[in-house]
Formats: structure tokens, C-alpha cells, sequence
């Protein structure tokens, strides 16, 4: 994790982010960082085991949805959402209209 590949702007696939999203528990971190805030990862919360969220973090990363920084022992994780916009318009605010609609990823949030 020390010097995690983030896709560039201009590298970032559709078809990527569209997979990376197809998660329950994707979008619901992608909805706790829509707010623009960068996170710890201790102050996220999901229905599943440390390994498996790591794992959605890591598949969110490597699509270009998020970027993840280390310092020290701490990983933060924030949303690309001027990357997400520039690349393709309207996609996110679309998948986060739809995803509160339907209430999608609605048990993932921020420990108290």
C-alpha cells in the first residue's frame, strides 16, 4: 500500500468506475466520501469484515474512483470527484441520485 498506483485522469476507464461501482458497498463508502471530506480508514464503517473493506477500497483506488494516501501507519481515503466530473460529466451525480433513491449502500457510513 505504501506507493499505491493511482490511475492518471486521462487513464481512467468507464468501464472501470462502472464495475468498481457495482457494489453495494462501494457506492455506500463512494456516498460517505461524496462530501468531499478526505477520511481515515478507522472512520469508516460497513458490514463486513476489515479484509473485505480494505478489499472495496482497494478496487475503488484502482478504478480511478478514490485516492488513498498513507502517513505513517493511518491510510486516508478520499473521493476523485473533480477526476470523476472532468472525465465523465454527470456519471457520479447520477449513480449518487440513483443510489439514495433506492437506498443503496445505506448501512455504510462513519463510526460514531
Amino acid at each position: 500500500m505504501r506507493n499505491a498506483r493511482h490511475p492518471e485522469r486521462n487513464e481512467i476507464e468507464v468501464l472501470s468506475v462502472m464495475g468498481a461501482l457495482s457494489d453495494p458497498i462501494r457506492v455506500g463508502l463512494v456516498r460517505v466520501l461524496a462530501d468531499g471530506r478526505e477520511r481515515g480508514w478507522g472512520e469508516l464503517r460497513a458490514p463486513v469484515a476489515k479484509s473485505t473493506l480494505s478489499h472495496h477500497l482497494r478496487v475503488l483506488r484502482d478504478a480511478g474512483v478514490t485516492r488513498t494516501r498513507q502517513e505513517g501507519t493511518r491510510c486516508f481515503v478520499e473521493l476523485r470527484r473533480d477526476d470523476l466530473d472532468a472525465r465523465f460529466p454527470g456519471l457520479l451525480a447520477a449513480v449518487l441520485t440513483a443510489a439514495d433513491a433506492a437506498g443503496i449502500g445505506a448501512d455504510v457510513g462513519l463510526a460514531p
